[in-house]
């Protein structure tokens, strides 16, 4: 229940993000997801709302997302960046098969980032990611750097 709040309070967000005209033009687009076997996403909407309110374009896959619905939408909209969420132990696995999968796809263009309350930096170098978030404010910092700003 505590979850649904939250989604409606981010979308009241939005709205009145919209609303005051603060929307600019994008400064690019980054897919989000929650991986496969996960269906807590309330720190990727945290995610979401923030790289918004930067002027960031999110394309929200959702929760419990196949990897190949992840490399699809990265190959289809040619998304240099990817964040991936995980917040249950064992569903990290799923983080690092999403991330092998995307190379093996040939998505080298891709960076990926990666966040989640039982995820640690060590824990993200292994998994393959080429960064770690530990706060949505760190995901923004990653997305200027990968699109150049």
């Amino acid at each position: 229940m505590s979850a649904e709040t939250v989604k409606g309070a981010f979308t009241v967000i939005k709205e009145q993000m919209s609303a005051s005209g603060e929307a600019g033009a994008s400064r690019g687009r980054i897919v989000l997801a929650t991986v496969k076997g996960d269906i807590h996403d309330i720190g990727k909407n945290i995610v979401k709302v923030v790289l918004e309110n930067y002027g960031y374009d999110v394309i929200d896959l959702g929760r419990d997302v196949d990897p190949e619905t992840i490399v699809e939408a990265v190959k289809r909209d040619n998304i240099r960046l990817l964040g991936l969420s995980a917040l249950m132990t064992t569903t990290v696995v799923s983080m690092e098969e999403t991330i092998a999968r995307l190379k093996e796809a040939g998505c080298d263009f891709c960076r990926v980032m990666v966040g989640g309350a039982v995820l640690t930096e060590e824990y993200a170098e292994k998994a393959g990611a080429d960064f770690y978030a530990r706060d949505a404010m760190e995901s923004v910092r990653y997305a200027k750097e990968v699109f150049g700003e």
